[in-house]
């Protein structure tokens, strides 16, 4: 049934022209508070006046734990974690990423939004900018806080940790998105974290350095006062990527938005029951939504392995059902549903402070629905189990994996594979010169003792290089490996890639057309030879340097379009 507005009058016809912009917007009573108006902090106090079957604004909620510039005023310190809190944890950071996938643009214009956002400043954590002309990063953060529910699901007064984490790329060219999932139990360092207190001062929490099984990624929300801008900084220092913004969703999120989307249509190959989370659906068809999507969501016992990584499998799948349903079922184009769902959207949503409008989420929003869901590929940061556990409750990154998937991140290289072939790839293209006319100079960035030495005698002793140098150390330890050349040393260069197997993106010819060196790592000139520099994507020589454009091998991955049943 469509959602009637105040005195029931339909939302469709609220709609008028604004002479200001030549936009439409919803016309309504009373108009917003001057302080609004004028730009001025949100006042405590009720939202505007939203249709009658709406439901109100929830109480306002806490990003973090208590300190951060959103918390408002009067709430009592939260209590402790519960003990049942483990059986509880919960998937809402799909719900926040849905909101950007599907251009949430197209019912933002409602005014009334602007009241339900929470906002947080996450100082130098992120971007000023809304929208920029590169690729983007927004972090979604999905919080187990429990606050304003009651003990239905665990402890009230819990105020949260990043449950479920979505890293979600957008490339430059809006033509295809990453979503890389971090698992909540990676052992890594939490970096030290300034963060704005209510009377407008800013108190830096700690850091945590990584040990054998402690801390958790998931204590970067929460625990000590950290707010969504120190899960910001833990996933930069995890992953080396930078986040230009965040969106946060809590506990109810789920629920309420899949219901007001009508449900979501997921498949099942065989039965899921899971008594702890009381999930029970056969295999076949099914069309979920409200306390079954949480059921559905939060599951891990059902699960093959009863693992997170299974479940953050299932919450995928769970995720691009719902971005097809959005898509494809007129919901946008229907004022009444359109203005529930957005409202539903708004109140679960918490922003940091650069996009924290319904203007600026507006323009953010439309930005990112020009991807379209085939080229949405989710996928998960490549992790093993801790070898310093017995009984393994945690897993360390995969370093050889995932270095490569986050090159691939901020290369700006899509997994979906739609990208056409790097212009790098014409830099292979060309005549070769004879193996004892390539002159290198071969410096060890790699990390692999005495790489540099043994590629060297390979060189010269297998493939009959003339001169091959060792020249050390680089630098710096280096990512990936890369020759430099003077453009007149092409055609060694090009011999070069083919006896090591460089992909064309190794290549980078120095600067200065007609120059007779190639400058070294160490910047300086190293006459009449090329520099090699082995980086952590060398094994040995000898074996072909991975294409920095392919996937890591055995990742797991599917795109938003996969409506198959889930195995």
């Amino acid at each position: 049934m469509d959602t009637q507005g105040r005195d029931d009058i339909d939302p469709a016809d609220q709609w008028v022209i604004d002479p200001a912009t030549g936009a439409y917007r919803l016309r309504r009573q009373p108009e917003k508070d001057p302080a609004r108006r004028a730009g001025l902090p949100r006042q405590a106090g009720p939202a505007p006046a939203a249709p009658a079957t709406v439901p109100p604004p929830r109480t306002p909620r806490t990003p973090g734990a208590e300190g951060p510039a959103a918390r408002r005023k009067g709430r009592p310190p939260g209590r402790g974690p519960s003990r049942r809190r483990k059986a509880l944890l919960w998937t809402a950071g799909s719900m926040g990423l849905v909101l950007v996938a599907v251009g949430v643009g197209g019912y933002l214009v409602y005014e009334h939004f602007n009241g339900n956002l929470t906002t947080v400043d996450v100082g130098d954590a992120g971007s000023k900018d809304v929208l920029g002309d590169g690729p983007l990063n927004l972090l979604v953060i999905g919080t187990d806080s429990r606050q304003g529910m009651g003990d239905a699901y665990g402890d009230a007064d819990n105020v949260g940790h990043a449950d479920t984490t979505i890293l979600f790329h957008v490339s430059a060219d809006r033509g295809n998105a990453t979503a890389m999932s971090i698992p909540r139990d990676i052992v890594t360092s939490i970096p030290a974290c300034p963060t704005r207190q209510q009377d407008g001062t800013t108190t830096t929490i700690p850091g945590i350095p990584a040990g054998l099984t402690t801390p958790k990624f998931n204590e970067s929300l929460g625990v000590g006062g950290r707010d969504p801008g120190c899960t910001m900084r833990a996933v930069t220092a995890l992953t080396g990527i930078p986040v230009d913004h965040f969106m946060m969703v809590d506990f109810e999120a789920v629920k309420e938005l899949s219901t007001a989307v009508g449900g979501v249509d997921v498949c099942l190959a065989r039965p899921l029951v899971d008594p702890k989370s009381h999930l029970d659906l056969s295999a076949g068809p099914h069309r979920i939504e409200g306390e079954q999507a949480l059921q559905f969501v939060r599951t891990r016992h059902a699960l093959r392995n009863q693992s997170d990584l299974d479940r953050i499998k299932l919450q995928q799948r769970f995720l691009g059902a719902m971005i097809r349903k959005i898509k494809s079922s007129g919901t946008l184009t229907n004022p009444g549903k359109l203005f529930s769902l957005a409202d539903v959207a708004t109140r679960a949503l918490t922003v940091d402070s650069a996009i924290g409008s319904v203007s600026k989420l507006t323009s953010l929003a439309k930005d990112l629905s020009k991807v379209d869901a085939k080229h949405i590929t989710f996928t998960t940061l490549p992790v093993v189990d801790n070898p310093n556990e017995k009984v393994h409750a945690t897993v360390v990154v995969d370093q050889a994996r995932a270095q490569r998937l986050f090159t691939m991140i901020k290369d700006d290289v899509p997994l979906s594979g739609r990208r056409k072939r790097p212009r790098s790839d014409a830099l292979l293209r060309g005549p070769r010169a004879a193996p004892a006319d390539v002159r290198v100079r071969v410096y060890n960035g790699s990390g692999i003792l005495g790489a540099a030495r043994g590629t060297v005698a390979w060189l010269h002793g297998t493939e009959g290089v003339g001169s091959p140098a060792n020249g050390g150390n680089a630098p710096a330890p280096a990512a990936r490996t890369t020759l430099i050349y003077a453009p007149e040393q092409a055609d060694q260069a090009r011999a070069l890639a083919a006896m090591l197997g460089l992909p064309g993106s190794a290549l980078r010819p120095s600067p200065g057309a007609g120059s007779t060196a190639a400058t070294g790592p160490g910047g300086t000139a190293d006459t009449g030879a090329m520099a090699l520099t082995l980086g952590a994507d060398f094994t040995r020589a000898g074996v072909p340097v991975a294409d920095p454009d392919a996937a890591p091998d055995g990742l797991d991955r599917t795109e938003a379009d996969n409506s198959s049943c889930v195995s």
